[in-house]
């Protein structure tokens, strides 16, 4: 049956590249199927630069992680050998400093109504080696999440949005497909319909205070208005946790998270 599914998959994958390609457009539009709002004035940047202030920090972890499973990517002989030390899974990534990979640190309160300009530039959703990269990551409404096929190989993208509207976009060859979300929402689960072992998490922001910890654990949130927020550190398996920072007129504030494992 999964092999039936498979050639579907390929199948409807290939209708939907061709009917693209005679469109004329290398993109598939909107995230909720609209267009932007041609004719609207512009957001200008409401943060004074001479004022502006910054948070930033690092995400700890302490006590025991789950060990990371094996990926069994036999069939995938493509990406399998993108991972010569072998493939696993991302859900707990603990560096060598003790810090945690993969949380996405934002502002979730305290801007008030101020609007912030859509970011021109796109953020990649990248597919390689059968993972989603990065696994987790952010972009602003309105912006463009370029969703980029490196490995050459039918994928199926398929977030699961409870506010946006959701999508199915078969990708059968290296190729970019852009999707656009139109509501705040943190976090949207993505996986792909042909690897069930595919997982990445994107974050839905109305404004571009976000960031995503990597390999030394840290964030950074620059160019704040002054004022009071509420910071969230999200994971995937240890949930959220908030704090209150205040920070005045160029100043730039230091503050540590947590997490804790068993």
């Amino acid at each position: 049956m999964k092999g039936v599914k498979l050639f579907w998959l390929a199948i409807i994958s290939l209708i939907v590249l061709l009917l693209a390609a005679g469109c004329g457009g290398g993109g598939d539009g909107a995230g909720n199927g609209e267009e932007n709002g041609g004719g609207e004035a512009a957001v200008e940047n409401p943060v004074d630069p001479a004022t502006a202030a910054s948070i930033a920090g690092r995400v700890l972890f302490t006590g025991t992680a789950p060990e990371p499973e094996p990926i069994l990517m036999d069939a995938e002989p493509v990406c399998q050998e993108k991972h010569p030390d072998g493939a696993f899974t991302e859900t707990v990534v603990v560096n060598g400093d003790g810090t945690l990979q993969n949380v996405f640190v934002y502002v979730k309160d305290g801007l008030g109504d101020l609007e912030f300009p859509v970011p021109e530039e796109g953020v990649v959703l990248d597919q390689t080696g059968c993972h989603y990269v990065p696994h987790v990551l952010g972009v602003q409404v309105g912006q463009d999440l370029i969703i980029r096929n490196s490995d050459g190989i039918l994928h199926n993208i398929h977030p699961m949005p409870t506010t946006n509207r959701a999508f199915n976009l078969g990708q059968p060859v290296a190729m970019d497909s852009t999707k656009q979300f139109t509501e705040v929402e943190v976090m949207i689960p993505i996986e792909c319909d042909v690897h069930d072992w595919m997982l990445g998490y994107l974050g839905v922001l109305d404004h571009p205070y976000f960031d995503t910890t990597g390999e030394d654990g840290a964030f950074s949130l620059p160019n704040l208005p002054p004022g009071t927020y509420t910071i969230a550190a999200w994971h995937e398996l240890y949930g959220e946790q908030t704090m209150s920072v205040t920070v005045g007129e160029q100043e730039a504030a230091e503050i540590e998270f947590t997490f804790e494992g068993s």
